[in-house]
């Protein structure tokens, strides 16, 4: 396993290989992954999943009917959390066509999953998601390493002051429990944008099912429950919701080189330097929605969630001999190495003056 966390670590870590040899290989990668039928539309899975997710969602509705006024309640809010993750996982594979081979057809349900059913727009998470996946990692790129209460880059960091300032000293430590807030603030950001002035595709469409979707969901809650145990149950749902799909995320990039704007990269390099998969084969798939395959998820967006771990197997022989650093942890350590980054890049919240002794001075 090979992981760096410094501004400079691509330049250190970046393969000897010529930029042009490693474009013709990523080349002759994608024709045996090709050949290999690897990319091809896997739909008696997806339906599978499909099934199996609304069967869920409907146990969980029909155990919320039964139970009525108890703080039994609870279990169905973290089930519901649990449940519009895995939607979301899947909106998010049909944004990148992997469920049905039409692109409008993906969109189609990828905007119906996301907006209808997990209720946060599909036209932002794409806007957001392919500015990702066109440069991971990279300065100035990346949305995903933008500052959004945790900060992300040292130079994010130091310019928090006051309460920003005091948690992102301690974000590593702090990122969990914040990641209850994740859900809400996901909510949010994205109907935001879809009340900015700027064209949003699909703008009214998507304003439409979330309403319709936030009126069903949240009229059953408060008309089923009493007041109290109403906000409980949206609390707890929201708090399960967030810190899964963060802690899905988070593996994938955190803590990984990152890329200076002016550096320039082959795609092959960009896409697996800056990306690390978590071992444990079928369960890790099914709990993180293949995102566990995040290195053959980035070199191929639109493989299908079945397919990656085969696709693993050819991409670690390529990059093995191609002297390309291939990242894999299991998940706990993958997140002792996000705590980790995160307090690091934390100290630049520091006060210079923060220490004892110069402290005992200024008293003096």
């Amino acid at each position: 396993m090979s992981s760096t966390d410094s501004l400079g670590a691509v330049r250190a870590t970046k393969p000897r290989t010529g930029s042009a040899d490693l474009t013709r290989s990523y080349t002759a990668l994608s024709r045996v992954v090709r050949e290999s039928g690897l990319l091809n539309r896997t739909r008696w899975f997806y339906a599978a999943l499909v099934g199996a997710l609304a069967l869920a969602l409907g146990g969980t509705v029909t155990g919320f009917i039964l139970l009525g006024e108890s703080w039994f309640q609870l279990l169905m809010a973290a089930a519901l959390g649990i449940i519009f993750t895995q939607f979301a996982f899947l909106a998010h594979e049909a944004s990148h066509r992997q469920v049905l081979e039409s692109g409008p057809a993906n969109d189609r349900v990828g905007r119906i999953l996301a907006a209808g059913v997990v209720g946060i727009s599909y036209a932002w998470w794409m806007t957001k998601h392919t500015r990702h996946h066109a440069n991971p990692n990279r300065l100035g790129k990346d949305p995903d390493i933008e500052f959004d209460t945790i900060s992300f880059v040292e130079t994010d960091a130091a310019r928090q002051r006051g309460l920003l300032a005091l948690i992102t000293r301690r974000q590593g430590w702090l990122f969990f429990p914040l990641l209850t807030l994740e859900g809400l603030n996901l909510h949010v950001r994205s109907i935001s944008t879809l009340f900015a002035r700027r064209p949003v595709k699909g703008r009214w469409i998507e304003l439409a099912l979330i309403a319709a979707r936030f009126t069903i969901y949240l009229g059953a809650i408060f008309w089923v429950l009493p007041l109290g145990m109403a906000f409980a149950f949206l609390g707890v749902q929201l708090a399960v919701f967030g810190i899964y799909m963060g802690a899905s995320f988070a593996p994938n990039h955190k803590g990984m080189p990152l890329i200076p704007a002016d550096t320039k990269l082959d795609f092959l390099s960009k896409q697996v330097l800056t990306s690390r998969n978590v071992s444990g084969g079928w369960w890790a798939s099914a709990l993180l929605g293949g995102l566990n395959y995040q290195v053959e998820h980035h070199l191929f967006p639109n493989m299908p969630r079945p397919h990656l771990a085969k696709a693993r197997e050819i991409v670690r022989e390529y990059c093995h001999t191609l002297d390309v650093p291939y990242t894999e942890t299991t998940l706990l350590r993958s997140y002792g190495i996000v705590i980790r980054y995160l307090n690091r890049v934390g100290l630049a919240a520091r006060d210079p003056f923060d220490c004892p002794m110069v402290n005992r001075f200024r008293r003096a």
